[in-house]
């Protein structure tokens, strides 16, 4: 028996990538992609049914754009999910926030990754408990790609 086929994946650099190798982190987004699979949301999934995903590395300001036009909000986010299975990801923001939780950049990017794929498999984040169980669940997959021990569920608060 044949494994089962995924999506392809495919990451586009649209802003300044220093710092972030982006072969690895193509790569380690494709070791993700069996373990997003894995894990359903309560939500409609339309991973599973996917041919290709589309990763953009943006800016914030370019993610800022995207974030005022389709949700209604200017302000430059972490990650943004169209359910057709483009995800942005605003390497500006990871360079920011990645230090701050004890991630590279190039870690913190692979993070938001994980997290649109989780999207794309119904998890959502907009109200608890089902923020905090995808948070939970994004941080065990971030720590099985980068090889790290699993955190413990009660610690993770991201």
């Amino acid at each position: 028996m044949s494994a089962p086929a995924h999506p392809a994946i495919s990451l586009h650099p649209h802003a300044d990538c220093d710092g972030i190798d982006l072969e690895r982190l193509e790569g380690q987004t494709r070791a993700a992609l069996p373990h997003c699979l894995a894990s359903p949301g309560p939500e409609d999934a339309p991973l599973p049914g996917l041919d290709e995903i589309e990763v953009s590395l943006v800016s914030d300001e370019a993610i800022a754009q995207v974030h005022g036009e389709f949700m209604d909000d200017p302000d430059p986010t972490d990650v943004i999910t169209f359910q057709h299975g483009e995800i942005l990801v605003s390497v500006d923001t990871a360079r920011r926030e990645g230090p701050l939780h004890g991630n590279s950049p190039e870690e913190e990017t692979l993070l938001y990754i994980v997290h649109g794929l989780l999207h794309l498999n119904g998890h959502t984040d907009l109200r608890e408990p089902d923020r905090t169980a995808m948070h939970r669940r994004q941080e065990a997959i971030l720590a099985r790609v980068l090889g790290r021990s699993e955190p413990g569920w009660e610690t993770t608060n991201r």
